[in-house]
């Protein structure tokens, strides 16, 4: 595995860069289910494309290069990535997560490992002692976000590192919001990282998949198992794609971010915008820690309009920012939380963790600032009541 200096140049010429048999500068998409062999019972580097293909491999080695891992692996979506690293535990085994995770990893813990014995239970992870005090002896993991999803909430990366490792607990983080390039939990003391590698690491909106970067040998070789054995694989062409959008990840989010930073403090000084979340204002609560463990705020931005706005005439008065679910594309998108992203979160606890009606949630594109900043300014006033 290729190692540089600055990872700007790791995203370009990273892990399996070229194609070994014959020299492309970009790895072709191998669209083959199988593989021919010379004879049987010889050892092969390629037999099936459940269990390998070189086109995800490829990015596999990238993204492991880029979290500073031992070993990555693609899936078919960011959910399928999440399954794969829950499965890793088995029945009457407690996962604690971070208050206002996505509502897909909520449900799948809900809904689908509840009936195999696997239990969770929120927990601000923000707050070191409650955390440490809501660890029993059936608690093997924490998943958390840091950003978290939709309140940019954010967590001491290495302390919860700390505190998980002092009881034998994997760490696990959801770096999908802030990318390798802006933050490595890895370095910070966690075990696995998992991306909806739809957002920013596709990046243009026309991909689904999942990653999971492990830093532990023993974990890599459970991951392939499970990876293998239950096949919520990314297909050639997907790979291909996170390979490209990767390629132009460090500019993208560059953009991405001062455009969010320009956005964020309009909206500060707005009279209709009641509160603004986002890691790069230094009011922000957690602004310091976030400056500790990642490069800068990110694109990511949620906000409350007053109660003289009204949210179901901002979101039909946008002309240029899309409604639409998703995030991470090179277009801005805005979405309402308590109907579509988080709808799976029962009202009452989706209020007790601060996702209100009100909340709006802004992916940052790349887009002019100044035309998203009237966008927006336009669509505030139209909301007026």
């Amino acid at each position: 595995m290729k190692h540089y200096s600055h990872i700007e140049t790791s995203f370009i010429h990273g892990g399996i860069s070229t194609d070994e048999y014959t020299g492309a500068v970009n790895v072709p998409i191998y669209q083959t289910s199988t593989y021919a062999q010379k004879n049987i019972g010889t050892d092969v580097k390629w037999e099936y494309s459940r269990t390998g293909n070189p086109t995800r491999a490829a990015l596999e080695s990238l993204i492991a290069e880029l979290e500073g891992g031992d070993a990555g692996f693609a899936f078919g979506s960011g959910m399928a990535a999440l399954t794969a690293v829950i499965s890793l535990f088995k029945s009457g085994d407690k996962i604690l997560i971070s208050s206002n995770v996505y509502g897909g990893t909520y449900r799948v813990l809900d809904k689908i490992f509840s009936n195999f014995g696997i239990t969770y239970q929120i927990t601000d992870t923000t707050d070191l002692k409650a955390f440490e005090e809501a660890i029993t002896p059936e608690v093997k993991a924490v998943i958390i976000e840091t950003p978290a999803n939709p309140l940019l909430t954010i967590t001491d990366l290495q302390a919860i590192a700390q505190i998980a490792h002092r009881h034998s607990l994997k760490a696990i983080a959801d770096n999908t919001f802030m990318t390798p390039y802006l933050q490595r939990p890895l370095e910070h003391g966690f075990d696995i990282v998992v991306h909806s590698a739809t957002k920013y690491i596709g990046g243009h909106s026309d991909v689904v998949a999942g990653l999971v970067v492990t830093k532990e040998p023993e974990d890599s070789q459970k991951i392939a198992f499970i990876q293998n054995a239950t096949g919520g694989v990314a297909g050639p062409f997907d790979s291909f794609l996170m390979i490209r959008g990767i390629k132009t990840l460090a500019v993208r989010m560059d953009r991405h971010a001062q455009n969010a930073q320009d956005i964020a403090e309009y909206l500060q000084l707005h009279n209709g915008v009641k509160t603004v979340y986002y890691p790069g204002l230094a009011g922000f609560k957690g602004h310091e820690i976030h400056k500790k463990q990642a490069k800068n705020g990110g694109a990511m931005i949620s906000f409350e309009l007053t109660e003289e706005y009204d949210i179901k005439k901002f979101f039909p008065s946008l002309k240029l920012i899309t409604l639409a679910e998703s995030l991470g594309g090179v277009e801005s998108l805005v979405c309402h939380p308590a109907s579509m992203t988080h709808a799976s979160i029962p009202r009452e606890l989706r209020l007790k963790l601060g996702i209100t009606d009100n909340l709006i949630r802004l992916s940052v594109g790349i887009e002019n600032a100044s035309d998203l900043i009237s966008d927006l300014k336009q669509a505030i006033d139209s909301s007026r009541i």
